[in-house]
């Protein structure tokens, strides 16, 4: 692989990473314990895989933090 390939692919990922962070913080979890969101995420994605209707009532709440549906 180039120098160029492998230094996009970790802007990318750098990118992903942060823009994450960002939505942990926007939540309001800033000050949690990493196992607090870890175990939330794990849970969350458990029901997610389970429940579509679970899904969907959660975009809705995600939508509106965001400020409309598109996000």
């Amino acid at each position: 692989m180039s120098r160029f390939v492998i230094s996009e692919a970790r802007k990318k990922d750098a990118r992903e990473t942060i823009e994450l962070g960002d939505l942990i913080i926007k939540a309001g979890l800033r000050h949690e314990k990493r196992t607090l969101l870890l175990g939330l995420l794990i849970d969350a994605g458990r029901r997610l895989r389970a429940d579509e209707a679970e899904r969907s009532r959660l975009t809705t709440i995600g939508a509106e933090a965001f400020g409309n549906a598109g996000k």
